[in-house]
């Protein structure tokens, strides 16, 4: 249901916007009031904002591990969301300007994050220029690039903490979801030998993104192996360091983007008593990630997956399907249907 604004002394914008926590049905789409940057930040006129399974968490507080429960809720609001517009991966063109803004002009085309500000469920967001934002790939749409940002760069994140080389082995468990599809083209270009691991469905667009060998779980078993891996990433928090030790190198690293206490505690034990080493991180975007994902883009090096794009108006269809869990690549809301 679309409302219209009350204030007759500011701009309207539509945004889909969250006043309670809950299941997709408490996103609504909204007239709110159009954002106007301070000194240090630029307006996005928004064309396409990337849909997480993080968006997805924060809006149901569903999966949230019980350490990271409370702060989570101290800092996003404790009865109901401090920030009512969800969306932090976006793209589009550069509206406006504050008076100490240096990095950017009005009409730049950029991408990036809008950090915890949130906010990219919009036609407009205002951003920092201190944030993880830069002008997109000239040779990726819009859309491309929203659903690139978040996938390459945590992936960026993830292989560089698991000090990837050139001739590792490395294994990718959930390989056909955003991080894995960005992860897979990226341990290419660092030169590893790559095994992902996909349902039987993904295969082809496993091998197509250049994994050496995949693994279908659905009929395989990923421990049967007669060499061991260097570094085995997990992107979707489904295997453990315990099935994945015996066919670790001595010296290999198990780096998890979902975890909880356990892990993290399991982490500490593992660095005290073993050359092996488990990760367990948050990636956040930088300016400089953001800057070796486009280079590598406009090589032609990585490209985006997009499985589905939605309009604003179905932003909780959008939400459902990627609640699914299986979503190929990424989820992308259309703000702006031009691209």
């Amino acid at each position: 249901m679309l409302t219209l604004t009350s204030n007759p002394y500011h701009t309207p914008m539509k945004a889909i916007v969250y006043t309670q926590y809950g299941p997709p049905d408490v996103l609504h789409l909204k007239d709110v009031d159009k954002p106007t940057p301070n000194d240090d930040q630029v307006l996005i006129k928004v064309h396409a904002a990337d849909v997480t399974a993080g968006d997805c968490k924060i809006r149901g507080f569903k999966d949230v591990p019980v350490a990271f429960w409370l702060p989570w809720r101290i800092m996003l609001g404790l009865r109901k969301p401090k920030k009512t517009i969800l969306g932090y991966e976006v793209a589009g063109v550069i509206e406006s300007v504050g008076n100490n803004v240096t990095r950017f002009n009005v009409g730049d085309a950029v991408f990036g994050s809008t950090g915890f500000g949130f906010g990219a469920y919009a036609e407009y967001v205002c951003i920092s220029e201190k944030e993880a934002i830069i002008t997109k790939p000239a040779n990726l749409t819009h859309h491309e690039a929203a659903g690139l940002i978040f996938g390459a760069s945590a992936s960026l994140f993830f292989l560089k903490k698991g000090c990837i080389q050139s001739g590792h082995r490395v294994l990718i468990n959930g390989a056909s979801g955003a991080l894995g599809t960005a992860a897979i083209q990226l341990a290419k270009h660092f030169g590893a030998h790559v095994t992902g691991i996909c349902s039987t469905k993904n295969i082809e667009l496993v091998r197509s993104l250049g994994a050496d060998h995949v693994i279908d779980y659905t009929q395989n078993d990923f421990t049967k192996t007669d060499q061991p891996y260097d570094l085995i990433f997990d992107t979707v928090g489904k295997i453990s360091f315990s099935q994945c030790k015996p066919i670790m190198t001595a010296d290999g690293h198990f780096v998890q983007a979902v975890f909880g206490l356990t892990q993290m505690l399991q982490a500490l034990w593992v660095r005290l008593t073993s050359r092996r080493k488990i990760v367990c991180a948050i990636a956040m975007e930088t300016v400089d990630d953001l800057q070796a994902i486009k280079q590598l883009a406009e090589a032609g090096v990585i490209k985006p997956v997009i499985d589905r794009r939605y309009p604003m108006t179905q932003a909780v269809d959008a939400h459902r399907y990627v609640e699914t869990g299986h979503k190929v690549g990424s989820v992308v809301m259309t703000i702006i249907a031009d691209d």
